[in-house]
């Protein structure tokens, strides 16, 4: 550990001396990597100091243990009880944070959202969880570029589909992959019965494409008119585009932009995204059967959270948190949900290193 703490620290040295070079600031993209390592390695070297400080100051302390003055002594002892305390809970720190990252967990991700049980509700749902996204991703300086969406009379959508880009926004949203329930009054009901609906969270990294590459040959392209809620025409031209994979059969629609060309290129950035996902689906399927728990993103059809509206409560059932703060989570407040699953699930990646 010591060593990767020294090698963190002359990098994070490099790159202050690398920002200030006019050359490198003059490169917009570079600086802006640059810029967002160096943000990443400032926590673990500040850690990294304290860590070592730590460490020195009970050096220090022992060579006091064997002093003549026995009351000099005792406060030497006392201090380095409370210093190992204090080197000991760094130390953790340190072993999380120098856990190796996922290299996908900095990419963009596609979210897909659909409603469940509950009708209506479910669908109304499912438009609070899209709301809920689009302000965290305003908190966060990230954009949200609507995919596809199948929308309801009434304001909600059976399904909404939409691309998230910025830094780091993959290694965030990937938990919210999953069943997520409400416990409400709906609108719809006029006796006050709390109803329970749910909807579904599907959160795909966006790929490259070099790294899913699709011979035109392989798709098969259907154009149709857009519908809107009801399956009314909501446009005179065939501007919708449906593409369908044939060796795998992996579908996908877009219908919200008025151009054909756009609706395409949408489609096929979700059909790249789906694509990636199925070959990926069987490490890791294997990956959680040889887990004791699974913290992330591995079975979709888990509930893993709850928003009871009466209690103004959220519980999330992987990281056994409730917090009593609902309205201020659905308008974007994920932050402290979100980093108790990132801890969690750097704590059984370092047990798994720690195994092997």
């Amino acid at each position: 550990m010591l060593k990767k703490l020294d090698k963190a620290i002359v990098r994070h040295s490099t790159l202050h001396q690398k920002l200030s070079d006019p050359q490198v600031a003059a490169n917009r993209e570079l600086y802006r990597k640059l810029a967002r390592e160096y943000r990443e390695l400032s926590e673990i070297v500040d850690v990294a100091h304290r860590y070592k400080e730590a460490c020195r100051n009970i050096e220090e302390d022992q060579k006091l243990l064997s002093s003549s003055d026995e009351e000099l002594a005792k406060l030497a002892r006392e201090e380095i009880l409370e210093l190992k305390a204090k080197r000991q809970q760094l130390e953790e720190k340190l072993k999380l944070m120098l856990v190796p990252e996922n290299p996908r967990d900095k990419g963009n991700a596609i979210v897909e959202i659909r409603a469940g049980t509950g009708g209506e509700e479910a669908s109304l749902f499912a438009a609070d969880l899209l709301r809920m996204y689009s302000k965290f991703a305003e908190r966060q300086g990230w954009r949200i570029e609507i995919m596809s969406s199948n929308p309801t009379g009434i304001g909600g959508f059976k399904e909404v589909i939409f691309a998230v880009e910025g830094a780091g926004v993959y290694g965030q949203m990937k938990f919210e992959s999953g069943v997520h329930r409400v416990q409400r009054v709906p609108l719809t009901e006029s006796s006050g019965r709390i109803h329970t609906s749910a909807a579904s969270v599907v959160v795909l990294p966006e790929p490259e494409e070099v790294e899913v590459q699709i011979d035109p040959k392989d798709l098969r392209v259907d154009v149709f008119r857009s519908s809107g809620p009801g399956g009314q025409s909501v446009n005179t031209t065939d501007s919708a585009v449906r593409i369908t994979h044939i060796p795998t059969g992996i579908v996908a629609t877009c219908q919200d932009e008025k151009s054909q060309h756009k609706n395409k290129a949408k489609a096929l950035k979700v059909l790249r995204a789906r694509i990636l996902d199925q070959a990926q689906e069987e490490n890791r399927q294997a990956l959680a059967r040889s887990r004791k728990s699974q913290v992330g993103t591995g079975d979709r059809s888990a509930k893993i959270r709850t928003y009871n509206f009466p209690q103004g409560r959220l519980t999330d059932h992987r990281a056994g948190i409730t917090l009593y703060k609902l309205e201020q989570i659905l308008t974007g407040e994920l932050e402290e949900v979100i980093q108790a699953l990132q801890t969690a699930e750097r704590k059984e990646r370092l047990s798994e290193l720690d195994s092997t």
